[in-house]
C-alpha cells in the first residue's frame, strides 16, 4: 500500500503518525493509497523549516525566483500525461479533464514567472522641493494554502508558485481526498531546484488544518473549498491576525435569451452543467431560460440525457464518478428533494451504474425543470450532474433571480444583442461574466473575482490581486540636500 509522504525541509519523509486516511479510487472505492494525518510536531517542523527559509529565499533575487518558475513550469509541461493519470485514478476524473485541470495551473506557473514586472513598485521624483518618494513591494514571510478535492493541480498551483515567486515560503495542506497529484507536483518542485523549506506539505484534516490558522509565524492563508469550512477559516485566521482569502460556495445561473444561437447555446450548456460529474465551483448548476427559448428546454434535456458517465480509462467517458459514496449519498438526497417539492425531473440519473464498476460513486445527468427558488435544489450548491432550470418572462426577471442568489461566483448570458449582454454584465451582482461563454474563468493575468458568499476576503486569487495578498508595501520619502536647508525648524506635517 503507498503511503503518501510528508515533504518537510526538502526531504520527502514518512510521517510518524498512526492516523491514517484511505485515498480511493471513485471509480470502485478500492484503496489505492493511505495519507496520513501529521502529527503535531511534523506540522511544527514544516512551519519552522518554512520560517527558517524564508530568512534567505527573501534575499534571493526575483529574477532568480522566476527563472525557478521557468524550470518548474518547463518541468510540469513535460510530465503534464504523467501528472494527469495521477489525478485521474484519485479524482476519476476523465484524462482530457485532467490534462485540462492540469494545463490550468500550469498557466498560473507562466504568471508566476512574470513576477519582476509584477513586483514593480512606483516612485516620483520631487514630491517636494528636493523630496523623492518611491516604493517597493516586498514578501510577508511564511504562508499557508488548503487546497479542495476537485481541482488537485490547479489550485494548489494558484497558491504556492505566485507566494514563493515573491519571496514567501510556504506550507500546503492538500485535500485528503486525492493528495498524490499535489505531492507530485511538490516532488516536481523540488526538481526544478526549489531550496530546502521553500515549500512544505503535509496531510491530513482538520485537526491539521486549525494550527496553520492559529500559529503566530503563519502571516496568510489561502482556501478553497466549502461555505461554513471557508467561514471558520476566515474568521480564526482573521482573528489570528493573518490575511485570509477564502473561496467558498457557488450556484452560478446562465441566463438564455430567445435571440441566441440555439445550437451554440445547446452544446455549451451539456458539458457546462454535467461536466466533472458537475464538481466544479464554476459550473453551470441553474439555466434561466427567457421567454421563447423555454421551447428548448426538452432538446437541451434530450442531449443531456445522452451523456453517459464511464472511468477515466475509458476514452468515451463523457465525466466520471463523484469523489465519495458521501458525496453521492448528499447528490442523491437533493435529486429525491426535488421531485418531492414539485420540480419536473425530465432526466433521472440517480440509478445509474457503470458496468464493472457498480461499486463506484454514479450518478448519471440529471436535469429539472419547473424548478423555483424555494426548492432545495435551486438553493444548494448541489455540486453534482444536476441542472435546474427556471422560466422568465424577461431579462430584468432573470437578472432579478441572480441578483437575489446568495452567490456569486460566475454567471454567463448567452444573447445576440449587445445591449442585453451589456445590461447583464453591469447589473448583475456576480464577479465573473461570461457573454456567450458558460464558464467565464479567467486566464492568470486577470484575477479570480468571486463575490457575495463565494468569497470572505479582499484581495483574490492570482493575477495582481494575488501578488497584493501575498506581499506588503514600503514607501520610502527620502532628501539628500546638497547644502544646509535655511529656514529652522518645520512645526508642521507638510513637506518642505
Amino acid at each position: 500500500m503507498n503511503h503518501v509522504p510528508l515533504l518537510i525541509n526538502g526531504e520527502l519523509c514518512q510521517s510518524a503518525t498512526d492516523a491514517y486516511i484511505d485515498v480511493t479510487n471513485p471509480a470502485n472505492n478500492d484503496v489505492i493509497a493511505r495519507v496520513p494525518c501529521a502529527t503535531s510536531d511534523e506540522i511544527e517542523q514544516a512551519i519552522d523549516s518554512a520560517s527558517k527559509a524564508f530568512e534567505t529565499w527573501k534575499d534571493v533575487p526575483v529574477t532568480e525566483r522566476a527563472r525557478l518558475m521557468m524550470r518548474y513550469q518547463a518541468l510540469l509541461k513535460e510530465q503534464q500525461k504523467e501528472i494527469a493519470e495521477i489525478l485521474a485514478a484519485e479524482t476519476g476524473k476523465t484524462f482530457d479533464d485532467a490534462m485540462g485541470d492540469v494545463w490550468r495551473g500550469i498557466e498560473v506557473v507562466e504568471q508566476a514567472m512574470n513576477v519582476p514586472s509584477l513586483m514593480m513598485g512606483e516612485t516620483a521624483e520631487n514630491v517636494a522641493r528636493g523630496i523623492d518618494t518611491y516604493s517597493y513591494i516586498q514578501p510577508l514571510g511564511v504562508c499557508a494554502g488548503i487546497t479542495p478535492f476537485n481541482f488537485p493541480a490547479m489550485i494548489p498551483l494558484w497558491m504556492f508558485p505566485l507566494s514563493i515567486a515573491c519571496g514567501n515560503t510556504f506550507v500546503l495542506k492538500p485535500s485528503e481526498q486525492d493528495p498524490m497529484t499535489p505531492m507530485k507536483l511538490a516532488e516536481l518542485f523540488k526538481q526544478a531546484g526549489a531550496p530546502d523549506g521553500v515549500l512544505n506539505v503535509i496531510h491530513g484534516g482538520k485537526d491539521q488544518v486549525e494550527p496553520l490558522l492559529t500559529h503566530p509565524t503563519i502571516k496568510a492563508v489561502s482556501f478553497v473549498g466549502s461555505v461554513p469550512v471557508g467561514q471558520h477559516i476566515y474568521r480564526t485566521a482573521t482573528a489570528n491576525m493573518k490575511r485570509a482569502q477564502c473561496f467558498a460556495g457557488a450556484k452560478n445561473h446562465t441566463v438564455i435569451m430567445p435571440d441566441a444561437n440555439k445550437e451554440h447555446v445547446l452544446n455549451n450548456l451539456v458539458g457546462a452543467s454535467v461536466g466533472a460529474a458537475g464538481q466544479r465551483c464554476m459550473a453551470i448548476s441553474v439555466a434561466v431560460f427567457v421567454g421563447e427559448a423555454q421551447a428548448w428546454i426538452p432538446e437541451l434535456a434530450e442531449r443531456i440525457g445522452q451523456v453517459k458517465p464511464g472511468p477515466w480509462t475509458d476514452k468515451d467517458s463523457a465525466f466520471g464518478p463523484l469523489i465519495s459514496p458521501q458525496a453521492r449519498q448528499r447528490v442523491l438526497s437533493l435529486i429525491e428533494s426535488g421531485k418531492q417539492q414539485g420540480a419536473t425531473c425530465l432526466v433521472d440519473g440517480s440509478e445509474v451504474t457503470v458496468p464493472g464498476y457498480e461499486q463506484g460513486n454514479w450518478v448519471g445527468p440529471t436535469v429539472f425543470s419547473d424548478v423555483t427558488p424555494e426548492m432545495d435544489i435551486y438553493q444548494q450548491e448541489i455540486f453534482g450532474p444536476v441542472l435546474s432550470m427556471v422560466n422568465a418572462d424577461s431579462l430584468d426577471e432573470a437578472l432579478t433571480l441572480v441578483n437575489n442568489n446568495p452567490y456569486g461566483n460566475g454567471t454567463s448570458i448567452f444573447t445576440n444583442s449587445g445591449a442585453a449582454a451589456r445590461k447583464y454584465q453591469r447589473e448583475v451582482t456576480v464577479g465573473q461574466v461570461g457573454i456567450n461563454v458558460p464558464i467565464p474563468v479567467p486566464l492568470p493575468f486577470f484575477s479570480f473575482t468571486g463575490w457575495k458568499n463565494s468569497f470572505y476576503g479582499d484581495l483574490h486569487a492570482y493575477g495582481k490581486q494575488a501578488i497584493r495578498f501575498y506581499t506588503e508595501t514600503k514607501t520610502i520619502t527620502s532628501r539628500w540636500p546638497e547644502s544646509d536647508i535655511p529656514g529652522g525648524p518645520n512645526m508642521t506635517i507638510s513637506l518642505s
